[in-house]
């Protein structure tokens, strides 16, 4: 099987680290897998993963892009591909535009957001990270959902792993005391979806230090929310009266970050490389939601995904509360730590393998061939007509909201997208 595979984005983040290592993945089975992308620090990795790469032509400056559907439908057209894969709704929107009109093409789109754009093509397959996404997507009217739980690279990101810095080298190099114990959440400083959980963060390791409790809090990551992630950092850090949080900045291997760690802080594939370090990992979440994975609360975590939502009133405040609590426990309880990173490691081995992904991934390819041909050209024409009028609708409501300002960067990560859960 030939693939031609396109991430949305090309720095490094949980979707795009997805869609490169599971093609990886696949490609160690047997099959062809071309990537297809802007240029960005993610290149590097696909390079390393000795993964073909074609660069995206610089015209494609919108989003979705025809100069993007153009060149998809040439490479998939030269290459021979067999499927051709986008991930998130704008490469969604362009191979459906593009290899699936013009060459009749099967094409599949991954969705790692919390919410499906309600306007991606209902008959192109889905690939969706959690069972909850895949009912809503149903009740929708979508026909093929395939779940695929965000995988892990279990032998690059493991305990035993020979590392460039170890954990002293690694503290020491951010001025931090290696007798302290650290927590670690490796995440973008973004404004949807990860704010409360940075801040919350912050604010509890501040607490914890002005009344005794010894924790110092290291944030690896670069992003837009970086001026309200640095403000809360210091004010934790003149609460606690000494140094407790550290922006590390953007590490394109984040690995060292992790095995450093006593503690990781985080939500979807940042919380399962802490668990496939063996780290004991607090989920966060947003309306206030931080949980602490432990074999009780692992059987919520496998239907919702690593990520929650609290009560609608709940926010920061009330996040930062239940971290205390969590931290200042778990800080003084090595015996804990190890246990709960101990188990936490079994579970990310046994359900979040590369191998496991690469398995459902084909999976999906294979059904996307095979149905095909079911649909009727009529059918097909239909389909495009209403994405391309949801979409119209939609950039013109984004217009709108920039306009006034009220703008979500994250657009279909934002709460007020999602169905919260009960308080």
């Amino acid at each position: 099987m030939k693939a031609l595979v396109y991430p949305h984005a090309t720095g490094i983040g949980g979707s795009q680290l997805n869609a490169v290592e599971i093609s990886a993945a696949v490609r160690d089975r047997g099959h062809e897998m071309l990537i297809v992308s802007r240029q960005g620090p993610l290149v590097e990795k696909i390079r390393e993963l000795g993964l073909p790469h074609i660069l995206l032509d610089e015209r494609a400056v919108r989003r979705p892009s025809t100069v993007a559907a153009a060149q998809l439908t040439e490479l998939a057209r030269q290459h021979g591909c067999d499927v051709v894969h986008g991930y998130e709704w704008p490469p969604g929107l362009e191979v459906f535009a593009g290899p699936r009109l013009r060459l009749g093409l099967p094409t599949v789109c991954t969705v790692m957001s919390m919410t499906v754009a309600p306007f991606l093509p209902r008959t192109m397959p889905l690939i969706v990270a959690t069972g909850e996404i895949r009912d809503r997507a149903l009740k929708a009217g979508r026909r093929n959902v395939t779940v695929l739980e965000p995988p892990v690279d279990i032998n690059e990101n493991s305990p035993g792993r020979p590392l460039r810095q170890d954990r002293r080298s690694f503290a020491t190099g951010l001025g931090l005391r290696p007798d302290v114990p650290l927590a670690v959440i490796v995440s973008r400083l973004a404004s949807e979806l990860k704010l409360e959980g940075l801040l919350a963060a912050c604010d509890a390791v501040g607490e914890l230090a002005s009344s005794g409790t010894q924790l110092q809090l290291v944030l690896v990551g670069d992003g837009q929310a970086r001026p309200l992630v640095e403000a809360a950092a210091q004010a934790a850090s003149s609460r606690a009266g000494h140094r407790v949080v550290t922006l590390a900045g953007l590490m394109t291997d984040p690995r060292p970050a992790y095995a450093a760690a006593d503690i990781v802080l985080g939500m979807g594939v940042s919380a399962m490389r802490g668990m496939a370090f063996a780290k004991p990992v607090v989920v966060l979440g947003e309306h206030g939601f931080c949980e602490l994975l432990t074999p009780q609360t692992a059987r919520v975590f496998a239907h919702q995904g690593w990520y929650g939502l609290g009560p609608r009133d709940h926010g920061r405040a009330e996040a930062a509360a239940k971290l205390t609590a969590i931290l200042r426990d778990l800080a003084a309880d090595k015996a804990r730590q190890l246990s709960l990173g101990q188990f936490a490691r079994t579970v990310v081995v046994e359900r979040h393998s590369l191998d496991g992904a690469a398995q459902i991934q084909l999976d999906a390819y294979a059904r996307a061939i095979e149905e095909n041909n079911a649909t009727s050209r009529v059918e097909l024409l239909a389909d495009a007509v209403r994405a391309g009028a949801g979409t119209a609708r939609y950039k013109a409501l984004r217009k709108w909201q920039r306009w006034n300002g009220r703008a979500a960067v994250d657009d279909f990560n934002t709460v007020a997208r999602m169905r919260p859960r009960p308080a």
